[in-house]
């Protein structure tokens, strides 16, 4: 069901417009710089030359996670419902 889901988003374009949207948010709540002083303090303990992006990753993910609001991700579900609804065959 996810992988049809996932195909209808794309087919239409919608993913593309919920990822702007996303995008936009995030920066607009203040999420974008969260992270980025984050990555900042992690690259600062563990020093430059010991820190790989997958490490960075490894390490930033869940707190990214935690950090987007909740009213973000029900407007995101809200929107994919609603397109959900709008183009159920």
């Amino acid at each position: 069901m996810r992988a049809s889901v996932n195909q209808k988003l794309t087919e239409l374009g919608e993913r593309e417009r919920l990822k702007e949207l996303l995008r936009a948010k995030l920066t607009e709540c203040g999420w974008k710089d969260q992270m980025k002083a984050h990555c900042k303090e992690v690259i600062k303990e563990k020093g430059l030359e010991h820190v790989t992006v997958e490490d960075l990753m490894v390490e930033i993910t869940p707190k990214g996670r935690a950090l987007v609001p909740d009213s973000v991700k029900k407007e995101l579900l809200h929107r994919i419902r609603a397109f959900l609804a709008q183009h159920a065959t």
